[in-house]
């Protein structure tokens, strides 16, 4: 692995635009499920939520900046290979699914930009020329942008997982939203694979309802403090025994902090049982 250590800020040859893009907090599913067709069913709804926000942002994007749950590090690294291979994280499903690409471009620019951004903001920041991308990134990219035409550039969470601190991640890249990236958290509102199907219908839908109510519902410094104290929400260790899954939408409320909240997806019994949702944030 190749890594780079980034201490000062960097210049930027990204233009910026007339109006700023959304952010967004995606459920990415599980696994390679846009290339298993018996999955296509249990997913039809959650696909068309992600094939639909080329539509809402009404242009392309530059580039994609994606913090996917399934990227833990020392510090927040920044993927800066200009090609990033594939990392199949995921076990027992069909062998097909062990050789799938998604061929979309990296963007070593954009990986300098955000690493001078956090450096910006003091916060220690390390280039990883290597990573390839997971299935928190490939699988919702391959419903988004089926063609991979637009570049993606993974950013790691921090191990220690403190939401405070990927909070303050997202409001440091918040200008990448003047600069025609697209900041995509890519994890799921619930994430407890030991209470799946029916049995999780109770505890999902209560995370889930103080979700929608915290982020759809409140004024924005409410809504950062109750995220910022979410394991006092119901069922919030049941929906959540590890938090990877849920800081990613930190990062993406940090980067969009005044903004409204859209639910752009929300199912009652995902999977047999489950309440899962995704949100947008933009100013209109």
């Amino acid at each position: 692995m190749t890594m780079t250590t980034h201490t000062a800020p960097a210049s930027t040859n990204i233009t910026t635009s007339g109006s700023r893009l959304p952010v967004y907090f995606i459920s990415h599913g599980g696994g390679p499920w846009p290339w298993m067709p018996q999955m296509h069913d249990y997913y039809a709804q959650l696909a068309a939520s992600l094939a639909d926000i080329p539509r809402q942002i009404g242009r392309t994007p530059r580039a994609i900046l994606m913090v996917s749950a399934h990227w833990e590090a020392d510090s927040f690294t920044v993927q800066s290979t200009p090609q990033p291979g594939m990392i199949y994280d995921y076990g027992g499903f069909p062998a097909h699914t062990y050789q799938i690409h998604y061929r979309s471009p990296g963007s070593p620019a954009l990986a300098e930009r955000v690493a001078g951004l956090l450096a910006q903001a003091g916060i220690a920041v390390e280039q990883d020329a290597e990573r390839g991308y997971d299935h928190g990134m490939f699988s919702p990219m391959a419903a988004i942008y089926p063609e991979a035409q637009v570049p993606v550039v993974q950013l790691s969470l921090r191990r220690g997982l403190d939401p405070a601190e990927h909070l303050a991640l997202g409001r440091a890249l918040a200008a990448l939203r003047d600069e025609e990236v697209l900041i995509i958290g890519s994890g799921l509102s619930y994430h407890n694979l030991r209470a799946f199907g029916p049995q999780a219908s109770v505890p999902s839908k209560a995370f889930d309802d103080w979700l929608a109510e915290t982020m759809l519902q409140v004024d924005s410094a409410s809504r950062s403090q109750r995220l910022l104290d979410w394991e006092d929400a119901p069922a919030a260790r049941i929906a959540h025994p590890r938090e990877e899954h849920l800081l990613p939408l930190m990062v993406a409320v940090g980067a969009a902090e005044a903004d409204r909240a859209v639910r752009i997806y929300h199912e009652d019994a995902f999977m047999g049982g489950l309440a899962v949702s995704s949100y947008r944030l933009d100013a209109a």
